[in-house]
């Protein structure tokens, strides 16, 4: 593949935060957990819940999120819900198994007569959704919708002292928050859309135990001989930046572009001291900026990568170029994309650097 060819276009973004941000003092509260272990633990300042800390009375749907932050997509992308030809949607946290989260999403913006997808997908999720869309577009659409979310209301019990838990669940109490995000997408230029120039998924968990597990049926039929909730954080920390290295350079390979030709870069988003780590590691020019958003928002799994795009958008400037950096540690799985915004007016790309 050559510098200049672009899989598919990204035309607008758009995310969706629930209520007030939740800082580490409001959640050493709930749980019990050590204000300054959060700290010092996990690096992330604030992060957002679509449920009330004190009750657990669910303010925000994951569906709620997601049309949000389509809605914001699309009017970012200056379309209507009527110029769309398909949606993908991708989370590990359904508000329901049936009807699908995308189905009710779809119909919450207007949409009719299209095809719709969900994928059961952790954080290389919205990678995994912009691949089958790269596939939709290829095969004749024009134009589609890609959203990302989670929600942790079923997993997170609210007045539980969460210092009982073992350090495998208590984890989860301090990483994750909620949120969605959306990407409208183009099989050609669209405005100042940004260009697709690489895509990764790969499945890279053969013979290996998974970093996270996700039980099935959450916190009110819990499996007693099983955690619901299971991080192998210390794994996770030894394995992660080498993997975003190796992401980095099948990228750049893929795009044909050099690390000295990378402005930005979105790294795996875990917690904010991983991210710190993760960075330092890449091989990428001290010049190269960071677009990073869990410090403020936690790990919210599948929206990340799009959350990180639509902070991206207002500043890649023409020309350059931005490398997003994904891996979902349940199973091992590496993703990411190349991203440019074209230096010349739409429809061409103008010269390589």
């Amino acid at each position: 593949m050559t510098a200049r060819t672009a899989l598919m276009h990204i035309a607008g973004t758009g995310s969706a935060l629930p209520a007030e941000p939740v800082d580490n003092a409001a959640l050493s509260r709930a749980f019990g957990i050590s204000e300054e272990w959060i700290d010092l633990f996990v690096g992330t300042g604030t992060r957002h819940f679509g449920w009330d800390l004190a009750t657990g009375k669910i303010t925000h749907t994951l569906g709620d999120l997601c049309a949000e932050s389509a809605a914001r997509a699309l009017a970012a992308a200056g379309l209507a819900a009527a110029d769309l030809d398909f949606l993908v949607l991708s989370t590990a946290t359904p508000d329901t198994l049936l009807p699908t989260t995308a189905n009710e999403t779809a119909d919450r913006l207007g949409l009719n007569h299209l095809p719709t997808y969900q994928l059961q997908a952790g954080c290389s999720g919205a990678v995994q959704a912009l691949d089958v869309a790269r596939a939709l577009l290829a095969g004749g659409h024009r134009t589609g919708l890609v959203v990302s979310g989670d929600v942790t209301a079923r997993f997170l019990q609210t007045g539980r002292d969460a210092t009982a838990l073992a350090g495998q669940e208590l984890v989860n109490y301090v990483l994750f928050g909620d949120g969605a995000a959306a990407a409208v997408v183009t099989a050609h230029p669209h405005g100042d859309a940004l260009a697709v120039h690489g895509l990764l998924h790969r499945f890279a968990g053969q013979g290996r135990p998974p970093g996270q597990v996700v039980g099935w049926r959450g916190i009110t039929e819990p499996d007693p001989d099983r955690q619901m909730l299971f991080e192998d954080y210390k794994t996770i920390e030894e394995e992660v930046p080498a993997l975003a290295g190796e992401i980095v350079w099948e990228l750049l390979s893929t795009a044909g572009w050099t690390p000295q030709q990378i402005d930005a870069v979105l790294p795996p988003q875990l917690s904010g001291h991983m991210t710190d780590r993760i960075v330092a590691g890449l091989g990428l020019p001290p010049g190269c900026r960071e677009v990073s958003c869990v410090r403020d928002t936690g790990n919210t799994g599948n929206a990340l990568p799009l959350l990180q795009l639509d902070r991206l958008m207002d500043r890649l400037a023409p020309g350059e170029r931005a490398l997003s950096v994904v891996v979902e540690s349940s199973k091992w799985i590496k993703a990411g994309l190349a991203l440019r915004r074209p230096a010349a007016g739409p429809g061409e790309e103008g010269p390589a650097r």
